[in-house]
């Protein structure tokens, strides 16, 4: 059915803008796009199609919480996999994480690239391991205040629903 296909988009689409505009993923927008993939799902399935539900929603908090607790990605990010991964499953939603860290490190490095900053994060990204393994305490990786490279991640997971809406993965 096509709604599958275009409304992980749809709800990437709209939280990358709120995320822009905001700095956030507003979690009454999650929420009403899980209870419509919950809802689909029941209708056109059957209740027996909830055990791939739960774990498409769960598979991106799994994966990913270790990026969260070193804040490296933010809350919204996982919550928005989450629900695309209600949408698409398990399985497409190991894809879209794929893509997106992909379409992600090349936005990334040509933001580094552009203002000539590679070889300070990568001395940056160093130190942060260095401390880290010195101190063990869980600094916050992102600092207020960074250059460009620190951008909304919830675009990447965008262009990655894009791709899945066009029939890539």
């Amino acid at each position: 059915m096509l709604f599958y296909r275009i409304f992980p988009a749809i709800a990437a689409g709209c939280a990358a803008l709120m995320d822009i505009q905001r700095a956030k993923v507003d979690n009454g927008w999650l929420l009403f796009c899980v209870l419509v993939s919950l809802f689909t799902r029941i209708w056109k399935m059957d209740v027996s199609s909830l055990e791939t539900w739960i774990c498409g929603l769960l598979v991106p908090i799994l994966i990913l919480g270790i990026l969260f607790i070193f804040r490296m990605l933010g809350a919204g990010d996982i919550k928005l996999l989450s629900v695309i991964g209600s949408m698409i499953g398990p399985t497409k939603i190991l894809n879209c994480i794929s893509y997106s860290f992909l379409i992600g490190a090349v936005i990334s490095a040509a933001l580094m690239i552009s203002s000539g900053i590679v070889c300070q994060r990568i001395l940056y990204l160093l130190h942060y391991i260095s401390a880290y393994f010195k101190t063990g305490k869980r600094e916050p990786y992102y600092k207020s205040g960074m250059p460009l490279e620190n951008f909304h991640f919830t675009v990447p997971i965008f262009l990655s629903a894009l791709l899945y809406a066009g029939g890539v993965y």
